[in-house]
């Protein structure tokens, strides 16, 4: 098997439970279809295949926890509608569509991320297989909780709106980058571990990898940004110069950036070495994160 079946493959399972999960709708039905219309937009499912993946690496079964690892996905679409909105970024396309106010209005759009963000929680818990995992549900849970909020992706996004304008310094660049995007990124991979029972050792080879990869994932997209094309990047190109953010190439360029991320990336590669012929997968996905064009 390649890495693109590999991928595809895994993003069928979360494909299938997520339209399970959410196959019943509720009222109010407008409320619904808001999430629904984000959360199916064409998403990567990189989240969810990471926390499987590093599961799998340790020894486990994927499909034991595809409601734990779907849980990312749901916080994942709930912080794009939120990014998208006037208030925050303004943003009028995500993945090639109209952003979610565009077409469900600022209110709804505001609700339906509370709707998934909220329901990840209540996921989160559902046991799929292995009932051996319960035991560790709450530790999983405020790592989960850690990563996606106060300390971790809402203080990135935080200081990401407040740093607009202002001339890129290290440490508030790297702040941003390793909260509003690498934080979740790395918990996905920690989660894994979290919910296999994973021991010392192992969790810290997961979370050398999943800090390497987070935050080349978004020095990737900083580049992509002015290298990428809108039709590429399924959002308008430039955005982030256009509202003055403070990224890579703005900080170092492009090419020193390109050198960052592939860096990260060898970094990464080294830290999944500890699981030998097992970490295939990890070190594949990692390639595949350095060389994406969207």
């Amino acid at each position: 098997m390649n890495l693109k079946t590999y991928l595809a493959e895994t993003k069928s399972l979360i494909e299938d439970f997520l339209k399970m999960y959410f196959r019943q709708t509720g009222e109010p039905e407008v409320l619904f279809d808001a999430m629904r219309y984000s959360l199916f937009a064409g998403g990567k499912r990189i989240r969810p295949i990471l926390c499987l993946t590093a599961y799998e690496t340790c020894g486990g079964v994927g499909t034991d926890i595809l409601p734990q690892a779907c849980a990312l996905e749901l916080i994942h679409t709930y912080s794009l509608i939120h990014d998208d909105l006037p208030a925050m970024d303004n943003d009028d396309l995500r993945r090639g569509k109209p952003t979610n106010h565009k077409v469900y209005g600022d209110a709804m759009a505001i609700l339906a991320g509370d709707g998934l963000l909220t329901e990840s929680f209540r996921m989160f818990t559902t046991v799929a297989g292995d009932s051996g995992i319960t035991k560790n549900i709450l530790p999983a849970i405020k790592e989960l909780a850690s990563s996606a909020g106060l300390y971790g992706m809402v203080a990135g996004q935080a200081l990401d709106i407040i740093s607009e304008g202002k001339t890129p310094d290290k440490t508030t660049l790297e702040f941003i980058h390793k909260n509003k995007t690498a934080a979740l990124l790395k918990t996905s991979v920690r989660l894994g571990g979290i919910l296999y029972g994973a021991q010392k050792p192992e969790m810290s080879a997961l979370s050398d990898y999943g800090e390497a990869i987070g935050l080349a994932f978004q020095v990737v997209d900083d580049i992509l940004d002015v290298t990428g094309t809108t039709e590429e990047l399924g959002k308008p190109q430039g955005s982030d110069d256009s509202k003055d953010k403070m990224t890579y190439p703005a900080m170092y360029g492009i090419e020193r950036s390109k050198e960052i991320a592939r860096e990260l990336i060898t970094r990464g590669l080294e830290s999944a070495e500890f699981f030998k012929g097992k970490a295939m997968w990890l070190k594949e996905i990692a390639n595949y994160l350095l060389k994406r064009t969207n």
